[in-house]
């Protein structure tokens, strides 16, 4: 699945989109977590400051 998302971001507009991944931290029990998420490149710096 992971070669299809890649091949079709490759072609096109999708060089304009990044994959973004941010360790976020949990409050409950301070286990960390992997947030993942595809992001205009624009929108970069919003998505890692955002909490």
């Amino acid at each position: 699945m992971a070669k299809k998302v890649v091949a079709t971001l490759q072609t096109g507009s999708g060089k304009n989109y990044t994959k973004c991944i941010k360790m976020v931290k949990s409050e409950k029990n301070g286990a960390y977590s992997f947030k993942e998420e595809v992001v205009i490149n624009d929108q970069i710096t919003g998505f890692f400051a955002k909490k």
